[in-house]
């Protein structure tokens, strides 16, 4: 089977070409997709050159790993019918052909996806173009309900992921969480917490900060602003190796947490979240762009300061 997909051959080198299926097997689906969704962390870093090397990395490869659509066949062990929508972080699932192999980086931009059955999550059709910011959503709540953790009562960053944390930080019920934005086209948005430039914020005495920023040059600045034995957690992606003055660290005896990708548990907790109503979803995307123009729409996501979040529509381009 053949379908079409976002492949990135090399830096800055993006297109939508057609690509070869792997067959489906009997615990697999066909996903076919409506919305995917453009990563401003790890598919920058694909997009732009920089993402540090590991095992499998590569070109030419298909990006992205929020992806929503509907099952358009089910094999006999998957569990899901023709017509269940549903949510896919991505998928390996690109055979050689006379191009040669494409990798699955993280897969998911693409117009058709076959995936095991057992890595995809049922969503409700009416969450539309929303539906592809599971992943982010699950990531912001994985960042809270790690080990020994405690809610942020600062998030540096008002992108997506910043929001995100702010709103479940409300959600579980905690008082309202500072927000950190330089950006002044990003300090607008927020509902039910206060969005501030770090210069007009004296208080040094944060339990929690949350850092969405992926600034690695910002670690010495958040341990100067904590609370005595408060913990940094680095909730974005970084290129730049982490380094910190220890002297001002040894003072505050501060912690240091990485949160990591998102567990199965952090994606059926966060679906729950969102169809109760308790988090929302709405403003988070502010672009979108049918599939023929990616290009476009990778250039505006990781250079235009006002894109929260670029969604394609593949159902536009069909």
């Amino acid at each position: 089977m053949k379908t079409e997909a976002i492949i990135l051959k090399g830096p800055r080198q993006l297109s939508l070409s057609q690509v070869a299926l792997c067959p489906i097997s009997a615990g697999d689906v066909v996903v076919e997709v409506a919305h995917s969704g453009i990563s401003t962390g790890t598919e920058k870093l694909f997009w732009s050159g920089t993402m540090p090397p590991f095992p499998g990395m590569g070109y030419p490869l298909v990006p992205g790993y929020e992806a929503a659509g509907e099952v358009v066949e089910a094999g006999a062990d998957s569990g899901l019918r023709v017509g269940d929508h549903v949510f896919v972080p991505g998928a390996n699932c690109f055979a050689p052909d006379e191009q040669g192999p494409v990798r699955g980086l993280f897969g998911g931009a693409s117009r058709h996806l076959v995936t095991a059955a057992s890595r995809v999550t049922r969503i409700d059709p009416g969450h539309g173009a929303k539906g592809a910011l599971l992943a982010l959503a699950a990531t912001a709540r994985h960042a809270m309900a790690g080990f020994n953790t405690a809610l942020p009562d600062l998030i540096v960053g008002h992108g997506v992921l910043g929001r995100l944390l702010a709103r479940l930080t409300l959600a579980a019920g905690a008082p309202a969480p500072m927000v950190w934005e330089t950006n002044p086209d990003r300090q607008s948005g927020a509902k039910g917490y206060p969005v501030s430039h770090p210069d007009e914020d004296p208080r040094r005495d944060y339990r929690a900060i949350y850092d969405a920023s992926g600034d690695a040059a910002l670690l010495n600045t958040l341990i100067g602003r904590l609370a005595r034995g408060g913990e940094v957690v680095l909730a974005g992606f970084y290129t730049a190796p982490i380094s910190f003055a220890f002297p001002p660290a040894f003072m505050k005896e501060a912690r240091l947490r990485i949160a990591a990708e998102w567990a199965p548990a952090d994606m059926s907790a966060t679906r729950q979240l969102v169809e109760s109503g308790a988090l929302s979803l709405d403003g988070l995307i502010t672009h979108r762009s049918t599939a023929a123009g990616a290009p476009a729409a990778y250039e505006t996501a990781f250079t235009d300061p006002t894109c929260l979040k670029m969604i394609l529509d593949w159902k536009a381009n069909a």
